[in-house]
Order: C-alpha cells, then structure tokens, then sequence
C-alpha cells in the first residue's frame, strides 16, 4: 500500500481512538458487520499460520443468561473463591512502574465516578458490571486449545487489537475484560466447550454512550523515548 495520507490518517485515527469503553448504548450490531469484523481480524500473523482463536458471539437472552449466573457468583463472596484463573494474567508479585499504573488507572476511573477509595460496596458494582459486558449489546469470549503454547498467545494478542481496530473502523467499540477468566467454569458449562479449550478473555462491543462519564477517561501513555532504544 502507498503512504497515502488519507490511508495513514484513517488507520491511525482507529488505533488512537481506541479506548476501553464501560458504558454501551443497547444498540444492536449487525451480524453481518460482526462478520466483516472478524474478517478482516483473522488476518492477523500467527506462526505458521496456525490461526488458534476462537470466537463465541453472546446476544440476547444467552448473554443475558450468561451474565447472570457469573454476576450471581461474584456476589457471592464464598461461592467466588471457588472461581480462580486458569492462567496468571497479572504479576504474582507486583512492581513499579506496572503497579503505579494500574493504580493510577483505576483511582482516575473512581473518581470520575464519584467512588472514593473506602467505598467497597460501591467498587463491588463497578466490577460487576464487567460481567454485564458493561450493557453492550455483544459479549465475545475468546477461546484457545490447550496444546498451543506461548507463541500463539502472543499471536492471539494481534487477532484481538484486529478485532477492536475493525469495530472502531466501523464506529463501534469495545472493551476486552480479563475479568472473565476467574468464572471459566461457568463459562465452559454455558458454551459446551470442549475440555481441549481455555478461556482467553471476554471483550464487549457495540456503540459507546456518549453520556456516561466512565467513558471519558482517557488512559496516558509513555512517550517514545521511555520504552524505545534506537541504536546505529
């Protein structure tokens, strides 16, 4: 492809624009455009072109079903420490800069919302929605067999930023959500997935509400000269 200022300005406009979105409208998405947009994802490298992900899309009464059982679970504070992650998303031993992050993260998204920092009851909702896939009209679990390694995760790293660059292509957002993986025992049971397959992760789509003030925050990045080494 030529560097056409217009091809440039469109694609980087989808990346930058890209954020985390908690707030949806309840608008529903076509199948067709869910296709286009795991279209154009699968093209994303994998070694040998081994293409390991997996894609279940939850609509209506399935999701609704979904989410309700796994939101029942987490409420319960017994019943969800029978729940752990098959895989460590997160350090098991934090540090700095990740853990001053993801503190900053998370107290910048509180206090957008009025949650002061001893406000547990209201922290517990905030999370929960997660599993509301935040109101969208969509829920996407992410699977991968057991046999693939760590290769393909990273691979399927470059499935999943396709898949939320296509939908901002087409207007639409997302929110990929790790906080599924601790429920995927329910979420085996719901999907009849084979004993062969892992959850990834979760991510919601569909339309960002312009309203919601969760929906403003903007995360910070570092700039170039703090993770890039340009040696001649």
């Amino acid at each position: 492809m030529d560097p056409n200022p217009q091809n440039i300005a469109a694609v980087d406009a989808a990346i930058t624009s890209r954020r985390s979105i908690r707030a949806f409208l309840p608008t529903p998405v076509a199948r067709e455009t869910l296709e286009d947009i795991f279209t154009v994802a699968a093209r994303a490298p994998s070694g040998t072109n081994t293409q390991p992900w997996k894609v279940h899309v939850l609509t209506g009464a399935a999701k609704q079903a979904l989410s309700r059982e796994i939101r029942t679970a987490f409420d319960d504070p017994v019943e969800r420490a029978r729940h752990t992650e098959e895989y460590a998303y997160y350090p098991l031993e934090w540090s700095g800069p990740y853990i001053d992050r993801r503190r900053k993260v998370g107290w910048d998204l509180y206090a957008l919302l009025g949650i002061g920092k001893t406000d547990k009851a209201r922290m517990h909702e905030q999370h929960a929605r997660n599993y509301d896939f935040f109101g969208a009209p969509v829920g996407l679990i992410f699977t991968i067999d057991r046999v693939m390694q760590q290769g393909s995760w990273l691979d399927y790293g470059m499935f999943l930023q396709n898949v939320m660059i296509a939908a901002r292509a087409r207007g639409l957002d997302t929110c990929p959500q790790a906080a599924f993986t601790q429920f995927h025992r329910i979420i085996e049971r719901h999907l009849g997935l084979a004993a062969s397959e892992i959850v990834v992760c979760g991510m919601s789509l569909g339309h960002a509400d312009p309203q919601a003030v969760e929906n403003s925050l903007v995360t910070e990045r570092e700039p170039v000269s703090a993770f890039v080494r340009f040696i001649e």
